[in-house]
């Protein structure tokens, strides 16, 4: 089952103190972006978050799943707890690196 829209409203409204929020739907389910910075899978309304050790802190009693076949496992990340998804989201959004832009093929 992929993730209805509402999920990922709600998830970008949880999460915009951080800054430029936005999602793009890839493969079915989402990426949701921090400053341009991937920092949620969501798959299956789940918001999943890498397994990090500057987060480790914050996420130690958090439940861990595998957003997709093949994936490595990843924290999954309670939106509906606005102030932990924020502070989580804030240090994923310094860590994080920014995406590596694609070269274009030469035609």
């Amino acid at each position: 089952m992929a993730c209805t829209l509402d999920f990922i409203d709600f998830v970008c409204m949880q999460i915009a103190p951080v800054g430029d929020i936005r999602a793009r739907k890839m493969f079915g389910d989402y990426i949701i972006y921090a400053n341009d910075k991937p920092v949620i899978i969501a798959c299956d309304n789940v918001a999943y978050i890498k397994i990090l050790p500057e987060i480790e802190h914050l996420m130690h009693d958090a439940e861990r799943g595998f957003p997709y076949e093949g994936a490595k496992e990843h924290y999954i990340l309670d939106v509906g707890n606005t102030n932990h998804a924020v502070a989580v989201v804030s240090i994923l959004e310094k860590c994080l690196p920014f995406p590596k832009s694609k070269k274009k093929k030469k035609q």
